[in-house]
């Protein structure tokens, strides 16, 4: 049995075979292993009014990038002192930037052995958030680093403002249902725009249990994005 990273691509010379089969496959030459199973050298004297055609193989190479993206990350667990301290170091800091937010702010922590989750409300924090949530992720980032101060481990901090994680989560679910569908009904691949390690986890995991779809995350941080197409193995 065939494997689901390796097509068959025709075409009249070696190379248009080729880019065919890359542009299928939607990577650049040096992604993939070639194999030529017909050379149009090979040719006989009654063949010679005969459409030309030249088969190769493609196989997709290894996704090192992929595979350790999906690698589970292994948990630092903090002891109850060291949970302490962490939450006494982002009450201190929080105390201080609270002042500088809208009037009724209000912020939760939560500690547990694998770290903190820091819950700050208010409706009028979108400028806390950003684009996408790119302000929260990097100001979530800076609380990681002042929870970890005079702490020799890293510590793991969570941050959610106003719900937004939770909003978001659901809007990307029903956005991978969606372009499914339609990616399903046109038999066309779709590219999403570029997304956080975090949100592409909720799109990969969606669509996991859809065997009539397969998802891929290609490109470089920060702009790694999904394709969606279909899953041509079913």
């Amino acid at each position: 049995m065939m494997d689901k990273t390796t097509i068959i691509s025709e075409g009249r010379t070696t190379n248009e075979a080729i880019e065919n089969g890359l542009k299928q496959l939607r990577v650049s030459k040096d992604k993939v292993d070639i194999k030529i199973l017909e050379n149009e050298e090979k040719r006989s004297f009654f063949s010679i009014l005969a459409p030309r055609i030249v088969k190769v193989e493609m196989t997709l190479k290894e996704n090192k990038t992929e595979k350790k993206e999906s690698k589970p990350k292994k948990i630092i667990e903090l002891s109850e002192e060291e949970q302490q301290k962490a939450e006494e170091n982002i009450k201190t800091f929080m105390e201080d930037i609270i002042k500088e937010l809208p009037k009724n702010t209000t912020y939760t922590i939560q500690k547990d052995k694998t770290g903190l989750n820091v819950e700050i409300s208010n409706e009028n924090l979108g400028f806390l958030i950003g684009y996408r949530g790119e302000t929260l992720y990097a100001f979530q980032t800076i609380l990681s680093a002042i929870a970890g101060k005079e702490i020799d481990k890293k510590v793991r901090i969570i941050l959610d403002i106003e719900g937004y994680k939770a909003k978001r989560e659901k809007t990307l679910e029903e956005l991978a249902e969606k372009v499914a569908k339609t990616v399903i009904k046109t038999g066309k691949s779709v590219k999403l725009e570029p997304m956080q390690a975090y949100e592409r986890k909720i799109i990969h995991s969606t669509l996991q249990q859809n065997d009539k779809v397969q998802t891929e995350s290609i490109g470089e941080e920060p702009n790694r994005r999904i394709i969606i197409s279909l899953n041509k193995t079913k």
